[in-house]
Parts: structure tokens; sequence; C-alpha cells
């Protein structure tokens, strides 16, 4: 078993390399062992549309029901639908198969106990269980929920209050999404396009990956050809979300959070609201200014969620775009409610979206890129890019190293789900951008030449 497969907050591999069979119904012995100990006996499932997450799906279930668990399958859906099962049906947790945002060639678990995705340790937990091989074993049930959908939307029909038709694209990359978010959008009254909605694990058009620009190109050319409000791109198990304005212009994650932040300010004077080392200065002064409380954390769903909840936040949001509302909702990222908050701000604003954040200071930043870098060298670099910026310039190390240079910052961190590394810089002007990024390119350059 390759034990890399046990990521920070979710269990993530190659299918064929790494998630054999095997591998697979040890993880759901594993698992279902872990929640008897803990006293609990009923879970969910919940699978997305990839080609190997239904047998995936059959494997966990004989596993667990054979640890003694009692499984309700909820069927074919978006993650945050499993996360919706974990406060609204009779369960103490799950698993969703799901491989997010990466190549058809992999597939992952995030992995529930209680109402929340366990992380950092307690994956370990997991791991050392099947490397000890100590299992528990039961006689569980299997039965299938299959009105979570109806209950899903239900519950969106009594949160949100749309009243004004809009032209929206949405672009959900052959992933879980579209399914889900097209129809209830057109309850709402709005005028939507649909662009991949076609569930197909293949992913023949493109990965469905909103922060990645190249994936947003139909979506961009769509939105201007329709002469649409507003475009919107799912991932694809539909936890994270893109948002395109009526000119093709991208709101990237941390400004989306932004705007979030401010309407929710409008009506919780001092709330708390969590984001992440890569997001743009704006966001945190923005919040501080209209009175809120801005704290910058680790990257990562499950890690923001917890800060959250140490924190009583208001929201949370990524750059990946994953938008964890606690205001109004269940505190957990689901790009579908995110998605329909949004509209309802486009209602009560009444300016075009490209409008939204016009009065904040200009900078220049780049988009997140990624660094190839093992995973077994990745947290080397960093630690040694850490120890030399330190003496050298302010640092915030809370996740990576984010280092404030004359004119901007660059920040280096290592992923947590792929053998990259991740970097963003921000600046007052394109020279102290380009400045900056040469100067943090070149350090890691060299420093991963050591290893």
């Amino acid at each position: 078993m390759n034990t890399e497969i046990f990521r920070e907050y979710d269990i993530r591999g190659d299918v064929k390399r790494d998630l054999t069979d095997d591998v697979v119904r040890d993880i759901g012995r594993a698992f279902g062992s872990y929640m008897v100990s803990l006293g609990k006996k009923k879970v969910s499932i919940c699978r997305d549309c990839r080609l190997s997450s239904g047998h995936y799906r059959d494997i966990l279930v004989e596993s667990m029901t054979g640890s003694g668990l009692d499984v309700t399958d909820i069927g074919l859906a978006p993650t945050p639908l499993f996360y919706f099962s974990l406060f609204n049906l009779d369960v103490e947790g799950g698993i969703m198969v799901t491989g997010s945002h990466n190549p058809p060639t992999m597939n992952g678990f995030k992995v529930a106990v209680g109402k929340s995705t366990i992380y950092g340790e307690k994956i370990q937990d997991l791991r050392k269980i099947i490397e000890a091989g100590k299992y528990i074993t039961g006689k569980g049930s299997y039965g299938e929920y299959t009105d979570i959908v109806k209950d899903y939307y239900g519950y969106l029909r009594s949160n949100i209050s749309i009243g004004k038709t809009f032209k929206v694209v949405i672009d959900a990359g052959n992933g879980t999404g579209g399914v889900i978010a097209a129809p209830i959008m057109r309850e709402f009254g709005q005028d939507v396009t649909e662009v991949f909605c076609e569930m197909d694990g293949h992913f023949p058009n493109h990965f469905p990956d909103p922060t990645v620009e190249g994936n947003l190109v139909t979506l961009r050319d769509t939105i201007l050809r329709e002469k649409a409000d507003v475009g919107i791109g799912y991932d694809g198990d539909a936890d994270r979300i893109g948002v395109v304005d009526e000119k093709g212009g991208i709101i990237r994650g941390d400004y989306l959070t932004l705007i979030f932040a401010r309407q929710i300010l409008k009506e919780h004077k001092g709330g708390t609201f969590i984001s992440e080392v890569k997001c743009s200065r704006n966001l945190f002064d923005d919040i501080a200014k209209r009175g809120g409380v801005p704290v910058m954390w680790k990257a990562g769903h499950s890690l923001i969620k917890q800060k959250m909840k140490e924190t009583h936040a208001m929201m949370g949001g990524e750059m990946s775009g994953h938008i964890f509302f606690a205001d109004r909702f269940f505190g957990y990222d689901d790009a579908i409610y995110a998605s329909l908050r949004f509209l309802e701000i486009m209602q009560g604003d009444g300016r075009p979206v490209s409008e939204f954040l016009a009065d904040l200071p200009e900078t220049y930043s780049t988009p997140e890129m990624r660094v190839d870098c093992p995973d077994n060298v990745k947290f080397e670099v960093v630690r040694e890019l850490t120890e030399l910026y330190r003496a050298k310039y302010p640092i915030i190390d809370t996740d990576g190293v984010r280092a404030t240079f004359d004119g901007g910052w660059g920040l280096v961190r290592s992923s947590n789900t792929q053998p990259i590394l991740v970097l963003r810089f921000e600046a007052d002007t394109p020279e102290a951008l380009d400045r900056i990024q040469n100067i943090v390119m070149e350090d890691v350059e060299r420093i991963k030449k050591k290893f």
C-alpha cells in the first residue's frame, strides 16, 4: 500500500497504481473499525461520476457492513449532498467517493466522522489500522435513500430568495454539479445555459477545475456570445465554484469571498471570516475596514471548517473556490448553494458583476501557480525556503511561507493533494510583481536542485 495516499484532509491516489481493490477494501474495513470503536454505527455513502466510483462504492459497502456498520447509500451526487446527508439523515458519518478536480485516472475518499470530515492525524489513524490489520468484524446493513436531491431542493427553497431573472451560464466540466444546479436555478426563475453539464467520467472537454483559466475558455466564450449576466463553473464534485462576470473577467476565490463577506457584514457587524494564505491582502484589509474580523489560516477544506468552528466564523473562503457558509447554512463547502447566494447578491446590488469590486485598491496578482515537486521533497523545499526568508523578510508561516517584499508579497506552500508546490504573488505594480516572482522562483528552483 502506498502510504502517501493518506493526505492531509482526504485519501487520494491513482486508480490503477494506488487504489487497488484490496487497498479500497482495507480502507472500508479501517473506517468501519474506527467508527465502531467510537460507538458509531450509522453512516452514509455517496459517489461522483468517475468511472471507478461505482466499483469503489460496492467494495466499501461490503467492507463497512462487514465491520458492523449500517450503510445508507444516497447514490450518485455532488459532495455537498453527501455533507447535507450528515446534517439531515440519521447517520453519524460516512464516505464520499470522489476524485474532485483531478484527472480521470485519479480517485479518492472524503471521510466524515460525525458531521465533519476528518484530517491530519485522524486520517493517519486509518492508515495505522490498516498497517496493524486490527479490524473489527460485525454484521451491518445496507439500504438506499433516493430522496436526497428532493430534500436538498426543499432546503434551498426555504433558504434562498431570488425574485429577478438573470442569464446564467453553468459549466460543470462533465462532473456532478450541473445536473443538480441547473434545475433548481430554473425553478428560481433563472435563464440557464448549460455547458458540459452531462456527467461523463472521462471528462472529455476539460478537467473539472475552475481555478485553471484554460478550463474557463468555453464558459467565457458562452457568456459573451449569450450576453449573459454571469457564469458559474464547478469542479468535479461541486464543492468548489468559479465565477466569471458578464465581460468574461474571472472572479477568483478570494475576491468572491470578499463579495460574500461584504454582504454578510451588512447584517452581522463584527463577524469573523476565515480565509487562507494564498488570498489577496485586499480581502483581509476590506473585511477589517468594514468592521469584520479577518483570520488568515491554512489552505484545505477540512482545516478551514475546523477553524470556522473554533472562531464561530460567519463564513470562510479559499482561492480554490471552496466557499463555506455558516451564515444561514451548515458551515460546509457547497458550490451550488454559493451560486444561489451570489444570485441573491446580484439581485440586491443591481450593478453588473464586473463593477462589484470597482472600489478596491488596484493590485496585480498571479493565479495559483503550480510547480511540480515530488511528494517526498516538497515539504523540505518549503522548510528550507522558510528559514531563508525568515532571516531576510517579514513572513507568515501559517501554511508554507508568505514573505512580504518591497511592494508586494509572495507565497510558496506544499499542496496537500498533489506532488506540487503552490505559488502565488501580489504586488502594487506589474514591475513589482515581476521582480518578486523572479526572486522567489529562482530561490525555489535553486533549493529544488539540492534534493
